[in-house]
């Protein structure tokens, strides 16, 4: 990594700025007793920047002071319970204070964390929990009868819906010392799951974040010290997570909200002054569809000046949509659980190609490899490999993703174009043959939804006697009325090759999603 490239991103986003020695010296000296993550990073904070408001959620604001002094009381807490060094703490929690605190107890004993998603079944949990063995379960109490067959020892709930009794998060705050605890030897290990849209999910364990993952990510997106940032997006799943780190760094107002509603969403931004707003793709698709009367009750929004999505591809004309009607602050990043970034693009590059994935950000490598590992020439599509400081370590259950010289796989497959853009094509699993053409689901899909009657589209792989295989495409649509299947059908003949065309379209009310936005393209593989 460059140092002067470093410096200069660093000092323009206003993490290298003036200060009085003295917190430099407590600063330094914090980070280097307690590492980069959850414990070392808000620690920090509340020597370097107190009162300053760290949390804004439903129950009010909170300064990096009050967090540390819960946090270290909760982990007292934890400690009484027998949480130990290595021992591992997971949190199924929306977004809330209780999701952040419990992090940073955890990490202050020196404890492993384990993010579940909020939208797994209860056999889903079972397996996952059995597989990773976490000590203590930290969850909000409407997940307590999804967690019922799980085999953990200790279970904890972090937000209320109703006054219960047993202990709660906040009853180990109120009820232990906020004393500060001695630096461990063992820096958290965080593993975020893969979204499980295939199978069972996996646990992909996190590096401590350092530096060079602030660098990279800083040198593409404006984000700046002092932000008021409002992570809509779920703070377990990895771009949810990265804002949590990166608030750390720059010291920003995190607004969070339990649960996403796209008018309350524009409401938080204006009425909280966000300078940012973290979201997966259909956090914008749904706010956009919401009546033009709504969405102009909150126009302009005046303080944003970012809006990042990540998490899965940005459809149709989406990207345009909301350029042209919130401004030109849309930066789209593409990644995966196991590499976390690997492009960003820009407002510049969505205006001149939506579809495009950017470019990669500074020390960031990423090539295009065919079937023989050898890369191809500018233009060609092949598989997509990314090299960078925060590739996982391996899946828990065993198993990585494929490596080429040190880079590696993400399980997509696209090229990059003549201006160094990269362009997503779609998973390399889910390529079809149809009358000896290779087809992606993502191409179709994405003409698709340039009719004007198509709000949203999936396609997948089916049998067929002529062609070996054609695809099954599932739309939604604004009104039945403007497009039935022999348009779309035609729509996408005028297009693209002919045996491209669907061989039949589905209309739905809406698309199987998970979580984190993914539409469920195995749910969707097994209707009738």
């Amino acid at each position: 990594m460059s140092t002067v490239k470093s410096l200069s991103v660093l000092r323009e986003a206003g993490v290298i700025r003036r200060m009085p020695i003295s917190h430099l010296v407590k600063i330094v000296t914090t980070v280097k007793a307690w590492g980069t993550g959850p414990a070392g990073g808000f620690s920090q904070l509340a020597v370097s920047d107190p009162d300053r408001v760290g949390i804004v959620d439903e129950v009010g604001p909170l300064t990096f002071a009050e967090l540390h002094q819960r946090s270290n009381a909760l982990a007292h807490g934890f400690a009484a319970l027998g949480i130990r060094e290595r021992d591992q703490v997971a949190i199924m929690c929306r977004n809330h204070r209780g999701f952040v605190e419990a992090t940073i107890a955890a990490a202050k004993l020196g404890a492993d964390l384990l993010y579940l998603n909020t939208a797994f079944a209860g056999p889903q949990l079972v397996e996952v929990i059995a597989r990773e063995k976490p000590v203590l379960v930290v969850h909000d109490e409407e997940f307590t009868d999804l967690l019922a067959g799980a085999d953990v020892k200790h279970r904890l709930v972090a937000w209320q819906d109703s006054p219960r009794g047993g202990d709660t998060v906040e009853s180990l705050i109120e009820g232990n010392p906020s004393t500060d605890h001695t630096p461990v030897a063992h820096h958290s290990r965080i593993v975020i799951l893969t979204s499980g849209t295939t199978g069972t999910p996996k646990g992909a364990p996190r590096k401590e974040a350092g530096i060079a993952n602030a660098v990279a990510l800083l040198s593409r997106l404006p984000m700046k010290h002092g932000w008021r940032t409002h992570i809509a997006a779920p703070l377990f799943h990895t771009w949810g997570f990265a804002h949590m780190f990166m608030a750390m760094l720059l010291g920003s107002t995190m607004v969070l909200r339990r649960r996403f509603d796209p008018e309350e969403s524009l409401r938080v931004i204006r009425d909280e002054q966000c300078d940012s707003f973290i979201v997966i793709p259909v956090m914008l698709q749904r706010i956009l569809t919401l009546p033009p009367e709504v969405r102009e009750k909150y126009k302009p929004l005046s303080s944003l000046k970012m809006t990042a999505a990540s998490g899965s591809a940005l459809q149709g004309e989406m990207a345009i949509e909301w350029m042209d009607e919130f401004g030109d602050n849309l930066y789209n990043i593409y990644g995966s659980t196991e590499v976390a970034y690997a492009s960003i693009a820009m407002p510049e590059d969505l205006r001149a190609a939506p579809f495009s994935a950017g470019k990669p950000p500074h020390a960031t490598v990423v090539k295009i490899f065919d079937a023989n590992g050898q890369e191809v020439p500018q233009g060609a599509t092949g598989r997509i490999f990314v090299g960078n400081a925060m590739l996982f370590e391996g899946y828990t259950g065993g198993g990585s993703k494929e490596m080429i010289d040190g880079l590696m796989s993400t399980g997509d497959v696209g090229h990059f174009d003549e201006n160094g853009r990269l362009f997503v094509e779609g998973r390399d699993d889910e390529m079809i043959v149809s009358g000896g053409e290779n087809v992606f689901p993502r191409e179709v899909e994405d003409c698709l939804v340039l009719h004007d009657a198509v709000v949203e589209a999936a396609a997948v792989g089916i049998e067929d006697p002529e062609f070996g295989k054609r695809l099954r495409a599932f739309v939604v649509v604004s009104d039945p009325a403007a497009a039935d299947e022999e348009v779309l059908k035609d729509w996408v003949r005028a297009n693209l090759a002919r045996y491209k065309v669907p061989r039949e379209i589905v209309f739905l009310d809406e698309l199987p999603r998970n979580a984190t936005g993914k539409i469920l393209k195995r749910v969707l593989a097994t209707r009738p």
